[in-house]
């Protein structure tokens, strides 16, 4: 996809650098979540010389239950015709599918009044598909810079396949692998050079793929405690949750109202935009992906703990608070000009 960008670009290439939220400089292509797709097609077949008929199937039903999800955002990618809320819609469909077709569905939650909730079918149903989507949403929203989201999630899955194999879960242990080598296939073309963009296809898949092997892995493994998921997925769930918040209620605009005000937007324009040096495409792309570590040390703060104490819920919802706490202290930090020393650049 790469190579034939002369053959699809002027479809598939993200030209618009206007939105607050955009800071790339030349037009890309934004279909790398094809190429992450493919690559667990390929697994299958791996799978299958290494005889896990078991992993073979669960991960061919997942990815036909993802396939709502990712095409809405691939169409979207090429067209801009898909709003967010059918977007999100799509999303709603894949765990649907999937609620139906392999039984992923949230049956604990370690949280007084939902745990009653879910013991009902309805229940649990909503409350899937609301984090499923609702996780999708939150990778496609921090997929903001070279590397950043495919990243993160790589780190996510590393942590499932960690905790799968501890509980002795070979498929779901199986399928967090093929998905890290999926998306590192992507990677190394995103970071640093920027030579092709995940998209909302690549990003609402991959949410939707780690929401999905999340709650997998705790309805399998009831050892599992729930909170190791919402941990794990702490950095991109309450930078959308704290989003709505300034959105809403201290802006008061419309929550879908794309803006730049985001930690990883911040962080860009404090510590790395304006930094000495050329203005050449190169220079500016090469700032694009420096962002992107502060975050993966961000994500990897809620990944320790939780694949230390995995199976303790009170420790990893002590964890949950800390890095709310964590998150609100250094955003406000930087909005106010008082950045961490640490996090000062050297130029």
């Amino acid at each position: 996809m790469v190579r034939s960008v002369k053959v699809h670009g002027h479809r598939s290439g993200d030209r618009d650098f206007t939105k607050p939220q955009k800071f790339h400089v030349v037009a890309v292509p934004r279909i790398g979540g094809l190429g992450i797709v493919l690559g667990l097609l390929a697994a299958l077949g791996t799978l299958l010389m290494v005889d896990s008929e078991e992993t073979m199937r669960y991960l061919l039903e997942l990815l036909i239950c993802a396939t709502p999800a990712f095409v809405a955002g691939f169409v979207q990618d090429f067209t801009e015709a898909i709003t967010p809320k059918g977007r999100l819609l799509a999303t709603a469909l894949s765990a649907l599918m999937a609620f139906m077709l392999i039984n992923a569905s949230i049956r604990v939650t370690d949280v007084p009044g939902l745990d009653w909730l879910v013991t009902f079918t309805a229940g649990s149903l909503f409350l899937t598909v609301f984090t499923v989507a609702g996780l999708a949403n939150a990778i496609n929203i921090i997929d903001g810079f070279n590397g950043l989201a495919s990243m993160c999630v790589i780190i996510m899955l590393t942590a499932v396949a960690y905790v799968a194999f501890q509980v002795g879960d070979r498929s779901i242990a199986l399928m967090a692998l093929a998905g890290i080598g999926a998306i590192l296939g992507f990677f190394v073309w995103n970071f640093p050079a920027g030579l092709i963009f995940l998209g909302d296809g690549g990003a609402y898949f991959l949410g939707f793929y780690l929401a999905e092997l999340s709650i997998l892995l705790i309805q399998r493994n009831p050892r599992v405690s729930p909170m190791f998921a919402l941990l794990l997925g702490i950095y991109p769930v309450f930078e959308t949750l704290f989003s709505v918040y300034r959105r809403r209620v201290l802006r008061g605009r419309p929550v879908g109202m794309p803006d730049g005000a985001h930690l990883h937007s911040l962080i860009y324009r404090r510590f790395l935009r304006w930094a000495a040096g050329e203005r050449t495409a190169r220079e500016l792309t090469r700032r694009n992906s420096m962002t992107s570590p502060y975050l993966w040390l961000l994500s990897t703060m809620s990944a320790i703990p939780s694949v230390l104490w995995w199976h303790n819920s009170r420790v990893l919802q002590a964890f949950i608070m800390v890095f709310a706490m964590t998150y609100l202290w250094l955003y406000w930090r930087i909005v106010r000009f008082r950045s961490p020393r640490w996090m000062l650049l050297r130029r």
